[in-house]
């Protein structure tokens, strides 16, 4: 049974296209006071298919195919408008560098900005989140710690997950007789069609013979890990529920992944590292003129494996940061004017690509941590050193989903839930995964929401 609907961004791009056609249409009609027939609109179809492709893409940089959770919703009439908007910029650029297409499209182009628009907005905001407006399935959670009442309590506060809990069972605060009457009572009821449970709970032993029963006397009935839904609905691992065995049973991706995955970063920091050479003038003088200082600086930081490697960047702070930090646990460092620039379109992170090159750094990975950071968190958080079984890398899914990192300081809560994504990515590492990261960092870059 999947809870978490895992094809909302194809439903989506399926929708989108359909706008796009039918505003096109729509389009044609207002501008000519007439219906279009077909051979006018396939016309105008032609030029229109490349803008489409274009336009969608744009809609995932802007991040449109990504999941419509509550935060995402609250700024989704705003992240259309101005998508739309550029939308219409290129489409503007595209008819005045390709004349060779045979239509008029100014006022086309206005009257399908506005129409489209309405439409986008009708279709996302409006009717996407009412199609599986359906009967929740019902269900049980039985676990403990915080982790578990976080997944509880967004359950409960978004409708729009197709499911919801009857109850939550907190198996810290009840003695296992009532844990197995729980079950019992779950695998009595007829309208509990699953169970969330932490298998690692001791608790759940005793139960699973009851539950095992269930499964033969209810028409529809499945038992559910706590540590796979939570990993669905927050894309992130809990770290509550994270122990030895599953560190250790999920250390190896295939051996094709990694083929795969060192032929890309090699192909990409040759081709980046090559023309980023363009830029290499023009940062150093800028870099010269702010403050005079260092252009270059190296640093040590942590690899693969717990190796160190020394990585080169363009300097962006008034000194070279090492990790080690005083009692409040801040650097005493100052971003200059030219290093926020930098910083902003992580081009301070340019001759990095030459680690990737040598193989110590990856486009994608965990983000590669000071020494003395590494040592002051591994002795602190549980598992910490698990991103170590990865390669680190130039951008991941921490550095495109979680905000609160600290930089340049210490912070361990806020370093736990980064660890918490830096896991998710370890567990799920794939080809698909990294080029949506590194389609994501794209759209971090472009909207200058630097590191």
């Amino acid at each position: 049974m999947t809870l978490v609907p895992k094809r909302e961004h194809l439903i989506l791009l399926l929708g989108d296209v359909c706008v796009f056609v039918l505003s096109l249409w729509l389009t044609l009609a207002v501008r000519y006071f007439e219906l279009p027939n077909l051979h006018f609109l396939q016309i105008h179809l032609a030029p229109f298919s490349i803008l489409f492709i274009v336009w969608i893409a744009i809609f995932f940089l802007a991040g449109l195919y990504g999941r419509y959770t509550r935060i995402f919703r609250s700024r989704l009439l705003a992240t259309i408008i101005y998508t739309q908007i550029i939308n219409i910029i290129v489409a503007a650029l595209f008819f005045f560098f390709a004349p060779m297409f045979d239509i008029a499209p100014k006022i086309v182009l206005i009257i399908y900005l506005l129409i489209s628009s309405v439409l986008i907005i009708l279709w996302r905001v409006a009717l996407f989140p009412r199609l599986r407006r359906t009967r929740r399935l019902k269900g049980v959670l039985i676990a403990a710690g915080a982790d578990a009442k976080m997944l509880a309590d967004e359950i409960a506060s978004d409708a729009r997950y197709p499911f919801s809990f009857e109850y939550v069972v907190d198996t810290e605060n009840t003695p296992s007789h009532e844990v197995i009457q729980h079950a019992c009572r779950v695998a009595e009821e007829d309208d509990i069609a699953f169970l969330v449970v932490d298998v690692s709970d001791t608790a759940i032993q005793s139960a699973l013979p009851i539950l095992y029963d269930a499964a033969f006397h209810k028409r529809r009935f499945v038992m559910i890990n706590l540590m796979d839904l939570y990993q669905e609905i927050f894309e992130r691992v809990p770290l509550s529920l994270v122990r030895y065995e599953w560190v250790l049973a999920n250390s190896n991706a295939s051996y094709t992944y990694d083929a795969l995955k060192r032929v890309m970063d090699v192909f990409a920091a040759t081709i980046g590292g090559v023309l980023s050479l363009v830029f290499y003038p023009f940062i150093m003088l800028a870099i010269k003129l702010d403050d005079g200082g260092d252009v270059f600086i190296k640093q040590i930081r942590v690899g693969r494996f717990q190796k160190p490697i020394e990585v080169l960047k363009f300097r962006s702070m008034s000194g070279n940061d090492s990790g080690k930090y005083g009692a409040n646990g801040k650097t005493e460092l100052k971003v200059t004017r030219v290093g926020r620039i930098l910083r902003n379109l992580r081009l301070d992170e340019m001759p990095q690509l030459w680690n990737v090159i040598r193989g110590e750094l990856s486009i994608v990975g965990p983000r590669p941590e000071f020494p003395s950071l590494a040592e002051h968190y591994d002795a602190r958080i549980p598992y910490y050193n698990a991103r170590y079984l990865v390669t680190p890398g130039l951008t991941g899914w921490a550095q495109i989903l979680h905000d609160r990192h600290p930089h340049h300081g210490t912070d361990v809560n806020a370093t736990k839930e980064k660890l918490s994504y830096d896991l998710y990515y370890y567990v799920r590492r794939s080809l698909l995964l990294d080029l949506y990261i590194i389609f994501q960092t794209i759209r971090i870059v472009l909207t200058a929401r630097g590191s």
